[in-house]
């Protein structure tokens, strides 16, 4: 009997404390939850505005995006989002999320954007697992090697030349680690390709979005 009961106090006391443990996650992550969420949209746009600086455009760029579907060109398996850059309510530039699969450890995710008249806004990478050292060059805060695909284009360089050197490309590779740039490079170019096929229809799917959510103005500066 007094097992038994022995049994059932133990038991009510690890529920107590299973409870109290349940609740003190939840006030945690519900007071935590809109701070990473803020932190992540900051990080965001500092790679956005990184690609095109904020005195290109006048819209609301975090809120000015459309959705489509998934293409090999993009590297992308499923849904991405595309953000519209506008100024004066003219579409100034596109910026894709694009993900380069044959990177040496793996994806490499990026964002890439265009101007509309075809050439590179520029290129940020988002995240990667390749070799410290070697393959994280591709990082801008690593090196100025990403800077190189600023103003390129389908026809600058031409397509046979959208290969690394090593390749017989233009574009530098890093001593030791060829794979990694081979993979961006690769992807930034079917990007490009990407844009060039369907420029018209990317600009019509989001004129049509744009008639029942109106996009939104820059945020101004706070002081």
């Amino acid at each position: 009997m007094k097992n038994n009961r022995y049994i059932l106090i133990s038991g009510l006391i690890l529920s107590l404390f299973a409870i109290i443990g349940t609740a003190l996650v939840g006030i945690t992550y519900e007071s935590t939850a809109e701070k990473i969420a803020d932190n992540e949209r900051r990080a965001l746009l500092s790679k956005l505005n990184q690609i095109l600086p904020s005195d290109l455009y006048d819209n609301d760029l975090l809120h000015s995006t459309f959705s489509i579907g998934a293409d090999q060109r993009l590297g992308q398996k499923k849904i991405s989002t595309v953000y519209v850059a506008k100024r004066e309510e003219q579409i100034s530039a596109m910026i894709f999320s694009v993900v380069a699969p044959k990177g040496y450890s793996g994806e490499i995710k990026m964002l890439v954007g265009t101007h509309m008249d075809g050439k590179l806004a520029g290129v940020r990478i988002v995240s990667h697992k390749e070799t410290p050292g070697l393959g994280d060059g591709v990082e801008i805060e690593r090196s100025n090697w990403v800077l190189g695909f600023n103003e390129k284009s389908l026809e600058d360089p031409i397509e046979r030349d959208w290969k690394v050197k090593r390749d017989g490309g233009a574009f530098d590779q890093f001593t030791g680690a060829t794979i990694t740039p081979r993979a961006v490079v690769h992807a930034v170019h079917l990007c490009l390709v990407y844009f060039d096929r369907h420029k018209k229809d990317l600009i019509q799917q989001y004129t049509e979005q744009l008639k029942t959510t109106p996009t939104k103005t820059k945020p101004s500066a706070k002081h």
